[in-house]
């Protein structure tokens, strides 16, 4: 059986550091153990000192939910586009703005203890790899990262530092998903076999790059959204900026990486499985630039004390469909947006991706049957309770770190299609050769980033 945590310290590239702010880094890392203990040996009325980078859309959310909690100063703000940063400006008037992430570590090293990463997905990594040597404690988005390199190193560099990480899959805090967990790890439907995860979302493009280009809007810094990506012209009316980024190789992951870390993070959580032995795709391909539309992506875990020996799970989005036999399960009951069926030696769960209570079947078999209803906890609210020294948030990169590995190992199966993909989770490598140029991306010139 592969260990739940299969993340070996070794294969770490060496650096050249290209600017100041990383000699900055490199630096503080040394000093690590101290800057990243001080604030938790405090009581919980400790002030924590957070940056933001990014302030619209989902980073929206985050900010507010992570100031809300008690005894929080945001002293630092960072976007690349100043026209959307508006809103964060007005209602954190004390905060020091930057466009710039590298200037804002600079600056600000000495003056946060966290910081909140809700960029495109290709930023990930590169803010929170920084931050996280310099001692910051880090909330990041799902996915963890943009490719598989990238999710193995964070989750390492947040474990030897002994960072306060939580991602930012929030259902896994809430009362119905901890409910439905519960339930599977209580043995109520026996030993899971199978498992179908779906999501009809269409975060795919079938199309070819635009020919056309568009002028950069005013306040908006194109090359520091680009980041460690190549340079390109800048194309207008949404195709990268703001959004449609989830769509494009570069940038985003398609409908599985947008939504499997939510929806397979029950999964995980009730069944201790890690990440995959094999990996398969039965969906179409990416084109050049974007990924496809309609993925169905199969991956086979070792077995667990939870599972009817190894366990394959199945996910499909966009037009792919539940096979009829699966989806009888329900009894006829509506297949919603999103969900998971989880299929055991003695019953069925089926746990919709929204505030719905999980059900069993066949119906017949539990009537009567209710679910004790477990707490809610404020998943933001439990990032910064751990960072003054409380409880360790569930879901940090020890456990988002697999569950983000598993996701992407989909991506990477999408690009040979039909074909079982075996995975060396300690070497970070596939027995398929070909594969393996996916599992890192080269960044462009003078952004290389320490650690990574």
């Amino acid at each position: 059986m592969i260990p739940r945590n299969p993340f070996p310290a070794k294969h770490r590239p060496a650096w050249t550091p290209r600017r100041e702010f990383l000699k900055t880094i490199g630096t503080a890392a040394l000093a690590m153990p101290f800057i990243a203990s001080e604030l938790r040996a405090n009581p919980p009325s400790s002030r924590v000192r957070h940056a933001a980078f990014g302030t619209s859309a989902q980073a929206w959310a985050d900010l507010l939910q992570i100031s809300s909690a008690p005894n929080l100063e945001v002293v630092a703000l960072c976007d690349v586009d100043e026209g959307r940063a508006g809103q964060a400006r007005k209602k954190f008037p004390k905060a020091r703005f930057y466009t710039d992430w590298r200037k804002l570590l600079e600056a600000e090293a000495g003056n946060i203890d966290s910081v909140n990463v809700a960029t495109p997905d290709h930023m990930h990594a590169p803010i929170g790899v920084s931050a996280m040597l310099l001692g910051k404690h880090i909330f990041g988005e799902k996915p963890l990262a943009h490719n598989l390199h990238e999710t193995r190193r964070m989750t390492e560099i947040a474990r030897e530092k002994g960072l306060v990480t939580q991602m930012g899959i929030q259902s896994h805090s809430g009362a119905y998903y901890r409910t439905g967990v519960r339930a599977i790890r209580d043995g109520l439907i026996g030993k899971v076999k199978e498992v179908h995860s779906w999501c009809f979302k269409t975060w795919g493009d079938n199309s070819l790059l635009p020919t056309h280009t568009d002028p950069v809007p005013k306040g908006f810094d194109w090359d520091l959204w680009l980041g460690v990506r190549e340079a390109r012209p800048f194309i207008g009316k949404g195709y990268y900026h703001p959004g449609n980024w989830r769509k494009r190789l570069d940038f985003g992951v398609g409908t599985l990486g947008d939504m499997a870390c939510h929806i397979l993070d029950p999964v995980f959580s009730a069944l201790d499985i890690s990440v995959p032995l094999s990996v398969r795709s039965e969906g179409p391909a990416p084109n050049a630039t974007n990924w496809a539309l309609d993925a169905k992506v199969i991956l086979t875990f070792a077995g667990s004390a939870r599972t009817n020996g190894p366990l394959k799970l199945t996910w499909y989005d966009g037009a792919q469909r539940l096979p009829a036999e699966v989806a009888a399960l329900l009894e006829g009951r509506r297949i919603p947006q999103g969900g998971s069926i989880f299929i055991g030696t003695d019953g069925v769960l089926f746990l919709e991706h929204s505030s719905v209570p999980a059900r069993l079947f066949p119906s017949a078999k539990f009537k009567g049957v209710k679910l004790p209803l477990e707490k809610s906890m404020n998943h933001y609210h439990h990032f910064i309770e751990a960072v003054r020294g409380g409880p360790k948030p569930e879901a940090n990169f020890d456990f988002a770190g697999p569950l983000t590995e598993a996701v992407l190992l989909g991506g990477v199966a999408s690009r040979f299609p039909n074909t079982d993909l075996k995975w060396d989770a300690a070497a970070l490598r596939f027995e398929h050769a070909p594969a393996n140029q996916f599992v890192r991306q080269e960044y462009r010139k003078g952004w290389e980033v320490p650690g990574l």
